[in-house]
């Protein structure tokens, strides 16, 4: 199975070695802060500390921690306010440029998140959520995009939660902290450590490793196995392999120019 899905990672070897080395290192550094990034933020509540208006463009916000407050009053009275201080607010979905990261808020601008109705989709499964406030309506949707004027360089969720706190406080535990906490000893530790074991489901797996770079499947003697690959040529590549819902094996190889093979010992 592991010859087979190493065709889909084969590449031409004609690229010089350190040149190739270094952009797999670059692109894994960034893939992994992507990771980082929306496992940090995503699915996060936060405590409203400044007024929060509606906007049909994500508003701005510097990354010194400052921001045109009257820019935001006048978005308010265009479209109202979508939290005031104290409200709680989720952060539904980032997204990451160069030079700015875009806070999507109760499902932005066009969004209003019902308490009766709402439910969490996340890692774990689908939880239902209920307003501590004990009120039915949450605040509305908005965005605010931070911007970096010398880019986002290797900057962690940690890090843009203390940049965003004058307007946004993070609770202590994140989300996925919370359910970690809630796992077998045994998996805990292997997603603290950052690998994959056997018997693990694939939202353990996601976070442990992140999401997958590529995925592929073949049946044998009857049965379906599914292989979620990550790293790609030249360097370390693991396979990590589902039946059903659950993992049962992982291996680890090292692929070179061209696709070559060797195994690694675990």
């Amino acid at each position: 199975m592991y010859l087979r899905s190493f065709r889909i990672l084969a590449f031409a070897g004609a690229a010089l070695a350190p040149v190739a080395l270094l952009q797999a290192d670059s692109k894994k550094s960034e893939e992994d802060q992507r990771t980082e990034l929306i496992r940090g933020l995503v699915a996060e509540y936060a405590t409203v500390k400044a007024y929060l208006p509606r906007s049909r463009q994500a508003v701005d916000f510097e990354s010194d921690g400052t921001w045109d407050k009257q820019k935001w009053e006048a978005a308010g009275r265009e479209m109202g306010a979508a939290a005031r201080v104290g409200d709680q607010v989720q952060i539904t979905k980032i997204d990451i440029g160069k030079n700015s990261i875009t806070l999507q808020i109760n499902n932005g601008a066009r969004g209003k998140m019902n308490w009766k109705d709402h439910i969490q989709v996340g890692i774990g499964g689908v939880n239902p959520v209920s307003n501590p406030n004990g009120s039915t309506n949450a605040p509305g949707g908005t965005a605010i995009v931070i911007h970096y004027r010398d880019g986002i360089g290797d900057i962690s969720s940690a890090d843009v939660k203390k940049v965003i706190a004058p307007v946004l406080e993070f609770q202590k535990q994140t989300v996925t902290e919370q359910y970690v906490d809630t796992l077998p000893a045994e998996i805990k530790q292997a997603v603290l450590e950052k690998k994959a074991i056997e018997g693990m489901d694939r939202d353990e797996v996601i976070l442990a490793l992140g999401r997958p770079l590529r995925k592929s499947r073949e049946s044998k003697d009857g049965v379906d196995y599914e292989d979620w690959i990550y790293g790609e040529p030249p360097g370390r590549v693991t396979f990590v392999t589902f039946s059903g819902p659950k993992v049962v094996k992982i291996k680890d190889t090292y692929a070179g120019l061209g696709g070559s093979i060797a195994e690694t010992k675990n």
